[in-house]
């Protein structure tokens, strides 16, 4: 095993999408959502074992949800998780971790996967991380992971590659999320993949586009080489943070970046955004319904039905819903509207935190 290999796990989000089960003080990566008796955090770490020392592994989190982390990932020192103030999206997350890890090892080779992802065929998966570690290791590149869609999604980003029988791909083009009709036209031709938000990139290549691309976030974390696995981290991060923007790292160096590359992954992927996405990737009955919980139904077809088991549900006459209970909230709303969710919670927002 590579001592250079170093995994940062993004971990901070809310989650809105996959409300009501993600919560603002629980989000959905420390839920254990597929029944496995992991969390997807902790699966997320595990998957991980085989490509970096354990040491290696650095979570960025929240400050709001420091304990639930050392609770769910009690391997992990205090060094390793790193916490953030405020939510600055990706961009930020990212910087932090690497110029820390760039001054305990500026060697590393780094894996940045957030933390609540589901990988269906995990060998597949660690293959495809080595291919892209060992590109990143020989050359000062940024490599993404894509995955073949199935489908003209609106919620994912695209990306289209230029042809090439090598394993790793020149990028021409990003798409954040794309209008349907759009979206159904990068499917058709063929040479656009979801990009997965997993990111391969060496620390030497990720600060100098950070240099080149993000020049005021540079600057900040530059300064943090003073301050960094020192009793002063916390307070210069706090600083950072108030004066860093909120951008994800797709918009701040990826679409501006030249030695941009991805691989093209088939490991079982999905991003578990949302309700659909957990049906599409779960065991169904005849009727082609996923259900957890004491539900009786009938003409109910193609649905997703995850409810209390201390309660019981009767459906009638449903086809293609997802029937959603947590805590003091259901959810009951067509799979191919699941994208309105977010209004749904900013209206919930309103109504009083204790339904976010």
């Amino acid at each position: 095993m590579n001592k250079n290999n170093y995994v940062v796990i993004m971990a901070g989000g809310a989650g809105t999408r996959f409300w009501p089960f993600s919560r603002s003080n629980y989000p959905k990566q420390f839920h254990d959502v597929l029944g496995t008796g992991r969390t997807l955090l902790q699966q997320t770490a595990d998957r991980f074992i085989k490509v970096c020392p354990p040491e290696n592994i650095y979570v960025v989190t929240s400050s709001e949800y420091k304990d639930v982390v050392q609770q769910q990932l009690p391997q992990l020192s205090g060094q390793q998780i790193l916490l953030e103030p405020a939510r600055r999206n990706t961009a930020p997350c990212i910087a932090y971790a690497s110029y820390k890890i760039g001054l305990q090892n500026p060697s590393a080779n780094i894996v940045v996967a957030p933390a609540d992802h589901i990988i269906l065929r995990e060998d597949e998966f660690v293959k495809t991380i080595e291919t892209a570690l060992a590109a990143t290791q020989k050359e000062d590149i940024l490599v993404t992971l894509g995955i073949k869609p199935s489908r003209p999604d609106t919620g994912y980003g695209y990306i289209q590659y230029l042809p090439s029988k090598k394993s790793i791909k020149k990028v021409k083009t990003f798409t954040e999320k794309p209008y349907l009709e759009l979206a159904k036209k990068f499917v058709e031709s063929g040479d656009y993949v979801w990009n997965a938000g997993i990111f391969v990139w060496s620390v030497r290549s990720i600060t100098q586009s950070f240099n080149r691309h993000m020049g005021d976030v540079a600057e900040l974390f530059e300064d943090g080489k003073k301050h960094f696995y020192q009793k002063t981290e916390e307070n210069f991060i706090h600083k950072v943070y108030s004066q860093c923007k909120n951008i994800s790292i797709d918009y701040g160096i990826m679409e501006k970046a030249d030695q941009v590359y991805v691989v093209l992954s088939d490991f079982g992927w999905s991003d578990l955004g949302t309700g659909k996405s957990l049906y599409d990737i779960s065991p169904k009955d005849d009727k082609g319904n996923v259900l957890d919980g004491n539900i009786m139904h009938y003409e109910t077809r193609n649905c997703i039905i995850k409810t209390p088991k201390d309660r019981l549900v009767v459906t009638y006459g449903l086809e293609g819903f997802i029937v959603a209970e947590y805590g003091n909230v259901l959810l009951i709303c067509q799979k191919e509207e699941e994208q309105r969710v977010r209004d749904f919670v900013s209206d919930a927002r309103n109504k009083g935190a204790e339904f976010v």
